[in-house]
């Protein structure tokens, strides 16, 4: 009798602790991903840079792990490369240059990818120079040597800015170079300017040791995008849910890194060493105003007009064929504008 009694308290007492157990796990089935982490690649647009912090902060100040996701940060390398991972299934998220891939996208070599969010309003492209050259605008670059990273975006997107802004693109030599030679180059004075990001004034003011004069291509190219994060078709219809999290959860990172670049640079040089805190605090507060959506819009949003727009000026330049539409490279329903 008294090992029955034993036997049925502990079983009252197995039963309590079950349904004491379940009830403290009540937070994870109303986590966003229904207790389930969701773990995913992410591949940044170009190695460890200001720019890209944003993806650090947001899973340093736990962003990604709020809305059920663990993600794995890969360093980037430019467009081609991070398309092809994209494609390969070796990441399911990226970062790139939106511009670039809407032209690979419309010469029918990379299709299979979405723009879920924008990260810059506005291309960050530029024709950068020091001081001391007495170049102040595009109308003094005919005559000059200007070098850019060859095949990149900066140097396809040269004669719609030289024409827009009024010059012959080929009465200005341009030579291709490694973009890490860039600086170096414009610095030595071996060539009289640099088409590239805006967001390297800083480090070219430092190796240059001289004042640094900026013309944005986006001055005259004011519907093109800079940029953005990506996903496949496939991902956005099997687990939607998965790729809204994931993009909210970046943009909170987007907006939490350009009101604290400071805080934002030291979590990014605590991953990545090599990135340097002063250089990625330049960049983070160079790209603010390009991270800033029209009045009104969430941060991150992609206008349908403007990407019509940004087509149509990449097919005028005859950087690719027509035909092509803001829906085969953008889900706009991700971030819509209110």
């Amino acid at each position: 009798m008294i090992r029955r009694s034993r036997a049925l308290a502990a079983t009252l007492l197995a039963a309590v602790l079950l349904t004491a157990t379940a009830c403290g796990s009540s937070d994870d089935k109303d986590s966003p991903s229904g207790g389930k982490i969701d773990k995913v690649g992410y591949v940044t647009a170009f190695g460890a840079v200001g720019r890209d912090s944003f993806v650090w902060v947001a899973k340093e100040k736990g962003f990604f792990k709020e809305a059920g996701i663990d993600v794995t940060i890969d360093l980037g390398a430019g467009n081609v490369p991070n398309l092809t991972k994209l494609k390969a299934g070796q990441v399911q998220f990226a970062a790139l240059d939106f511009t670039g891939a809407v032209i690979q996208s419309g010469l029918g070599k990379f299709t299979d990818w979405r723009a879920v969010a924008a990260v810059h309003q506005q291309t960050l492209v530029s024709i950068m120079t020091t001081k001391d050259t007495g170049i102040t605008g595009p109308k003094d670059l005919p005559g000059k040597t200007v070098a850019t990273g060859a095949g990149s975006v900066s140097e396809l997107l040269f004669p719609a800015y030289a024409k827009l802004a009024g010059i012959d693109p080929k009465q200005v030599k341009i030579q291709g170079a490694p973009t890490t030679a860039l600086n170096g180059l414009m610095a030595s004075r071996k060539v009289d300017a640099l088409s590239t990001f805006l967001l390297s004034e800083k480090a070219l003011q430092t190796v240059s040791k001289k004042e640094v004069v900026v013309m944005p291509y986006s001055t005259y190219l004011s519907d093109l995008f800079g940029n953005a994060i990506i996903t496949t078709p496939e991902l956005i219809s099997s687990n939607r849910d998965l790729v809204k999290r994931f993009t909210d959860a970046a943009m909170k990172g987007l907006q939490y890194t350009v009101d604290h670049p400071d805080e934002a640079a030291a979590i990014l040089n605590k991953d990545q060493t090599t990135a340097k805190v002063p250089a990625a605090v330049g960049e983070i507060t160079a790209m603010k105003p390009y991270v800033a959506p029209p009045a009104g819009a969430p941060i991150g949003h992609l206008d349908q007009e403007r990407v019509a727009k940004g087509i149509a000026i990449l097919a005028g330049a005859g950087l690719m064929p027509t035909g092509l539409t803001p829906d085969k490279i953008v889900d706009f329903s991700f971030i819509p504008a209110s």
